[in-house]
């Protein structure tokens, strides 16, 4: 006796079959999931640092403002979301980020082959960065050499940490973030505080005078880095959705002008990443 399976039956099974046998309902199943949560809650939120050097909170609304929440409201803007920045800390923004209570960081983490290995990050860098020493004018102290078997300030979780220790034996201590790192190098608890460039030249150019006694004397920033956008292991879809973007940031002078309104000059590297990408419209 023959089966006879309804029209509709029978043309299920052959998109069944075609399914399995190229693999894409398949790779459905495993699909990104951080891209799938975006678009349901029609809201991207990017973990943001606000100490003051890419981030603060707006003194009369309260709300995050500043560099990288700007590159986060660039990308929510891009994908057709709306956006919602968090706030996040050197000590927690990796746990924010596996836990779900952030879709992406932009963070203040440059690249470094420690935070590949637990999480995944988009490979077109938006700028190159590297760490910039503050000490006491009159300490002494002008070279990297110098800080040998002295005791250095770091923020907990800085990529400085490792060559501050192995390269110039130095005796790091880890704060809660940089604000608290400079006021131990301000009490005399370390002879210098190791942070981002942008940071330290932004408080030592500030005009309230509150670092007038300080200085940055190195004439070389700690191992420059690649400043990339992180996402929690696995998320391929996410990567790819959001290294399209920064492409076209590099494209456009979106990056280098904002770099300039908050008072961060471009790098060499970023520089050298606009006329790229400006030159080449394919890519």
């Amino acid at each position: 006796m023959k089966l006879r399976f309804p029209k509709r039956l029978r043309r299920l099974g052959v998109l069944l079959s075609i399914a399995l046998a190229s693999g894409s309902w398949l790779d459905a199943a495993h699909a990104d999931a951080t891209l799938d949560r975006v678009k349901a809650r029609d809201t991207l939120v990017v973990g943001v640092v606000l100490d003051g050097t890419y981030g603060s909170l707006d003194p009369v609304t309260r709300k995050p403002v500043g560099y990288n929440v700007e590159l986060g409201e660039s990308l929510a803007s891009h994908l057709g979301v709306k956006f919602e920045a968090v706030e996040v800390t050197p000590p927690n923004r990796v746990q924010f980020l596996q836990q779900g209570k952030v879709d992406v960081l932009i963070a203040s983490m440059q690249y470094t082959k420690e935070r590949d290995e637990i999480l995944s990050y988009v490979p077109t860098p938006f700028e190159e960065i590297g760490g910039s020493a503050m000490v006491h004018k009159g300490s002494g102290i002008h070279d990297w050499k110098d800080l040998r078997d002295k005791p250095v300030c770091v923020s907990q979780g800085s990529n400085y940490t490792k060559p501050l220790i192995e390269q110039y034996g130095a005796q790091v201590k880890a704060f809660k973030g940089m604000p608290e790192a400079l006021l131990a190098l301000r009490g005399g608890t370390c002879v210098a505080s190791v942070h981002v460039t942008p940071g330290i030249q932004a408080r030592l150019a500030s005009s309230t005078g509150e670092w007038k006694d300080y200085e940055s004397p190195m004439t070389t920033q700690l191992i420059p880095s690649p400043s990339v956008i992180w996402v929690r292991k696995g998320q391929t879809d996410t990567v790819a959705a959001l290294d399209r973007i920064v492409k076209d940031w590099h494209r456009t002078s979106f990056l280098i002008d904002e770099g300039n309104k908050w008072h961060m000059p471009p790098s060499q590297r970023l520089l050298d990443l606009h006329r790229q990408y400006a030159a080449n419209k394919e890519n």
